[in-house]
């Protein structure tokens, strides 16, 4: 959890890491600021507001809270996103705009890519979601739903179905249910690890 200007100042160059990032040149800076890319820009409310919500704060940052709040809900709304507060870790590269739907229960670790159409959720009316690991690769459609936890360095394949814990690491996931399909070094995915 973010709980100071330095975890702040952590997660948001970790994210950027992840999304592969460089705004070190005088161009890259001009740039983002004439035509910010909604993605990032979105993530860095997120960062924000996560580490605004977690410090004791004063008078003027409980309004600047939710003034970054609002700002947080009008973008979510416009990229499609139900993304809670205090899910991820550090290193998060959400990859294009559109449906993403993840649980407020739903824990995951440092470094995961996530694409379009994900849903992560609780499952038969119970309150438990899913906990997943560090250095995860979540493809495009997939769906992971109920009391499951998934280990470290795993990829999970585009449209998979899981419902069911998964404690081997470096595999790839996929399927209707899900299964192992084969060993793999996630590295290859998240080149930033």
């Amino acid at each position: 959890m973010i709980n100071s200007k330095a975890d702040l100042k952590k997660y948001i160059e970790a994210d950027k890491i992840a999304k592969n990032i460089d705004d070190s040149s005088l161009k890259s800076k001009i740039q983002s600021f004439l035509y910010p890319e909604p993605i990032w820009k979105f993530q860095k409310l997120l960062r924000k507001t996560e580490y605004y919500q977690n410090k004791n704060k004063t008078i003027f940052e409980k309004a600047y809270f939710y003034i970054l709040l609002m700002k947080y809900k009008k973008l979510s709304l416009k990229l499609g996103y139900s993304i809670p507060r205090n899910v991820f870790g550090p290193g998060l590269a959400i990859m294009h705009y559109g449906t993403i739907v993840i649980n407020s229960k739903t824990k995951i670790g440092k470094n995961c890519r996530i694409h379009v159409c994900v849903n992560i959720g609780a499952s038969g009316g119970k309150p438990e979601a899913p906990q997943i690991g560090d250095n995860v690769y979540i493809g495009p459609g997939a769906k992971i739903y109920g009391n499951i936890s998934i280990a470290n360095n795993i990829a999970i394949a585009a449209n998979a179905s899981v419902g069911k814990s998964f404690s081997e690491e470096n595999i790839v996931i996929g399927g209707v249910p899900a299964k192992k399909i084969k060993e793999f070094d996630i590295k290859t995915i998240l080149k930033h690890l």
